[in-house]
């Protein structure tokens, strides 16, 4: 299996883009707000930007290379993309345009993607995970040697995105060839790939596993798009062990992590638990204030108390009585409250 190697920098509207990355068998999420740049890294490894500077080698071939003059044409770099809008041909039917990428293939991508039954069809007679399946087979059917995905659940509904992203999932650990995709949903990026590299204003802030992301936040940014609260205040190191946070919008917190000045207190929403009682447990950390709203996602609720966004599970909500307007206290550890400088 041979590694993806880019090394690009290309100015956009308001920033420069500028990213190196290496990319084995193994998906890759770049991911961030929209106009970061994650689309136009696409485009340049797919051959359909020429980026002002930039190498991008898929082992020993060179694909892009700005100083010696080698740029390939889109057709002679093998690349399966996958378009946010799926970019079908609407006037081919089903089978033809997944035999559009080459025709060896359709007959098992049809089986393998479930769409057999839909090979007359054409893409306006089609779901959205449906056309997404047609999408991904067409562009299997060249056997890439490298496979991107722009905003591979972004067109879909919130049901039909769960199941796709499972799909997608799955499809991704079997086919064991370098992939990046991009996309501004953390969901997404946690559940596709095992790398996630946070991409703003053209450059990454930080990457590595969803986990460690979740656990150690490089920066606030990342904090908030990992689905972190984020409080911030001034910390001063104090006994024990502990750093107090005197936040900005008033109260205190208390965190393991050593570090003094402005900061932004994080703490993710299934560390926070909800009660309508002072709890007798360990914890340091209590918000009391009213219920704002409570949103249900899955199984579980998330319930916004003055500044935190807790998730509990909804036997917990029903058991509690929650309801919005009531005052509730919101706990959650030192141990789980990170702590990231602020300017």
């Amino acid at each position: 299996m041979d590694r993806l190697r880019l090394d690009l920098a290309h100015p956009l509207r308001s920033f420069g883009l500028e990213l190196a990355l290496d990319v084995g068998g193994e998906a890759v999420a770049l991911a961030g707000p929209s106009g970061a740049g994650k689309t136009s890294v696409l485009r340049a490894v797919a051959g359909l930007l020429r980026p002002e500077r930039g190498r991008v080698v898929l082992g020993a071939e060179v694909w892009l290379d700005t100083d010696r003059g080698v740029d390939l044409a889109p057709e002679d770099r093998s690349v399966g993309l996958v378009f946010q809008d799926h970019a079908l041909f609407p006037h081919l039917t089903v089978a033809e345009n997944v035999g559009f990428s080459g025709r060896a293939r359709v007959e098992e991508l049809l089986q393998r993607f479930r769409i057999a039954h839909l090979a007359g069809a054409r893409p306006t007679e089609l779901s959205g995970g449906e056309r997404q399946r047609v999408a991904l087979a067409r562009s299997l059917a060249r056997d890439p040697k490298v496979l991107l995905l722009d905003e591979p659940t972004a067109s879909l509904d919130a049901h039909t995105r769960a199941a796709v992203r499972l799909e997608l999932r799955d499809l991704l650990h079997e086919i064991d060839i370098p992939t990046l995709l991009v996309t501004h949903d953390f969901e997404d990026a946690a559940a596709l790939a095992a790398r996630v590299g946070v991409l703003v204003d053209g450059r990454l802030v930080q990457i590595g596993s969803p986990t460690d992301l979740v656990r150690a936040p490089a920066d606030p940014f990342v904090a908030s798009f990992t689905g972190g609260n984020l409080l911030a205040g001034r910390a001063r190191r104090g006994d024990g062990g502990l750093t107090e946070v005197a936040l900005d919008a008033g109260g205190l917190l208390f965190s393991t992590d050593a570090i003094d000045g402005r900061v932004g207190a994080v703490v993710h929403p299934w560390e926070v638990s909800v009660a309508r009682e002072m709890p007798a447990d360990s914890a340091l950390n209590h918000v009391t204030a009213p219920i704002a709203a409570l949103v249900p996602t899955g199984n579980r609720v998330r319930v916004r108390v003055g500044p935190l966004t807790a998730e509990v599970t909804a036997a917990s909500v029903e058991r509690l009585g929650l309801r919005p307007g009531e005052i509730v206290i919101a706990t959650f550890k030192a141990t789980a409250t990170r702590l990231v400088p602020l300017a």
